[in-house]
């Protein structure tokens, strides 16, 4: 007991830390931007520091509890020998815990009222849970066949643009965030150790090339399926009167600052309890009723998934109190400031300081350690990939200001992706592939959405519809040219280390 409240004392000091960088973007901005105290200020300081124990809370709940189990299935499944039921646990594994992601389904009623009916939150929802469902299928597929995922991943990116050409302006930046807000906080973990386990028990795979790059079919495939279902739902329609009505409806509906209220805390446990509940409903039906095989150390999986639980409920109240209604209000008051240079450095330092606490992120960067034995920190791959968010952030809101099409800069960024895709370090790829789609989840979506809407609703000239998504996007693809960036200068460094130690040894003899 003694030693399991020093590693918690551990994780909940590293969760403040984390927070950290957030706390200060936050107060830099209201202190010296805005020039107010916060009337919630008690609150919003409860609420980080609530945020802080569900984060350490999580994160020991997934050592105890999710990585083992995803792990162990993997490893039963690959002993098992049989593929078809394999392929159909990664496919409800992807679709059982989309369809009820929070953030889809925020996105999803966003884009509804938006659109005024013409995309349906419904469908929507269910397009990208399939895809989703398809993605871990065929990322699954692959660790099988042990194909490297750049040919995967670069032809998907290669039938995005060409379809992007085809669909609707306004269904683009949409199907771009899709492929941001599929990957929720505990399937992110669970996936990553499915990966991992599969890649460890089948002879000749190397679980740091093989295992990761699932959470990137994840990211891929919803920006595929959404612009196809955006050319339906379009093609029956006038595309003039979509855009007027769009106009319209946002005047309409301007969103507005949500608060924290104390009676929505047994909503949020229950909302918790049922976006967890597809993943350990499909978990046990698999283990006990197809695979038929006890699960190992059951007490310690029950209490790791309680703690998770748990903590993703104390994560998200802490957030609803704290970080969520300042960051909200800053977001909006400095777009009515008509300072954009502001507006810029506000969208970098949230990005970094947002993507820095993503619990999603660090349960992959603990992995990604783990599997490297040491070679990639945990640390500088969390900085690596908030970095690149804080640009991606940047970049988007520029060009939102700006009024430029998105598709210009996402071709342009996955050409980037190729090229740094060829002279990146195996080793780097899939991690830098699944770094874009770990980015954007409990912490990062919320903000980011309410910062690109709220542009689009306050400058003049832009659509919402059209323009005030895709900053998810911009977030999803840029991290996974830091990573690669990082990965390529640190071979380049260690050959030179290697160079200059030749070159001792020799003058030495």
């Amino acid at each position: 007991m003694k030693e399991s409240l020093k590693i918690f004392a551990g994780d909940l000091k590293n969760s403040f830390m984390d927070l950290l960088p957030i706390i200060i973007v936050v107060a830099l901005f209201q202190g010296a931007i805005i020039r107010a105290v916060p009337d919630n200020l008690l609150s919003i300081v409860i609420g980080l520091t609530i945020v802080a124990v569900g984060l350490a809370l999580f994160i020991r709940g997934l050592e105890l509890g999710i990585f083992p189990i995803g792990e162990g299935l993997a490893v039963d499944f690959a002993r098992k020998g049989s593929i078809f039921w394999l392929l159909t646990f990664a496919f409800t594994i992807g679709f059982s815990t989309t369809v009820a992601e929070p953030a889809l389904i925020a996105i999803a009623n966003k884009a509804a009222m938006i659109s005024h009916g013409l995309i349906d939150a419904f469908w929507l929802r269910m397009t990208v849970a399939l895809s989703v469902g398809f993605a871990i299928a065929l990322g699954v597929l692959r660790i099988l066949l042990g194909h490297p995922i750049s040919y995967y991943i670069i032809g998907g990116y290669i039938l995005v643009v060409a379809i992007t050409f085809f669909a609707p302006p306004e269904i683009i930046g949409l199907a771009y965030d899709s492929g941001g807000v599929t990957t929720s906080t505990v399937t992110v973990p669970l996936v990553a150790a499915l990966g991992i386990g599969l890649a460890s028990s089948i002879k000749g795979r190397n679980p740091a090339i093989d295992g990761f790059g699932l959470i990137a079919f994840a990211s891929l495939t919803p920006m595929i399926f959404v612009q196809l279902y955006g050319i339906l739902a379009y093609s029956s329609a006038d595309p003039a009167a979509a855009v007027q009505t769009a106009v319209q409806t946002a005047a309409e509906h301007a969103p507005t600052i949500d608060h924290f209220v104390w009676s929505d805390l047994f909503f949020d446990l229950i909302g918790t309890i049922k976006d967890v509940a597809p993943i350990i409903a499909v978990i046990f039906f698999f283990q006990y009723v197809i695979i038929k095989k006890q699960v190992a150390h059951l007490h310690r999986i029950i209490t790791g998934i309680l703690m998770v639980i748990l903590g993703l409920y104390a994560f998200i109240v802490g957030l609803e109190m704290g970080l969520f209604p300042i960051g909200e209000t800053i977001a909006y008051q400095l777009t009515d400031m008509n300072n954009n240079l502001l507006i810029y450095l506000f969208a970098f330092l949230i990005g970094f300081s947002t993507t820095m606490a993503e619990p999603a992120l660090l349960a992959i960067a603990i992995k990604a350690e783990e599997i490297s034995e040491g070679n990639i920190k945990q640390n500088v791959l969390r900085m690596v990939v908030a970095l690149g968010v804080a640009i991606g952030i940047g970049l988007g809101a520029y060009r939102i200001v700006a009024g430029d099409p998105i598709h210009y800069y996402i071709i342009a960024g996955y050409i980037f992706v190729i090229i740094f895709t060829y002279f990146a370090p195996n080793y780097i790829v899939p991690i830098a592939y699944d770094s874009g789609g770990v980015t954007t989840s409990t912490v990062t979506v919320p903000l980011v959405a309410a910062l690109g809407l709220g542009l689009a609703e306050n400058i003049e000239g832009r659509n919402p519809l059209i323009d005030g998504f895709g900053l998810i996007a911009f977030a999803s693809l840029f991290p996974m040219l830091t990573v690669m960036g990082y990965g390529i200068h640190a071979e380049y460094y260690k050959k030179r280390l290697l160079a200059q130690e030749k070159s001792t040894e020799q003058e030495k003899k």
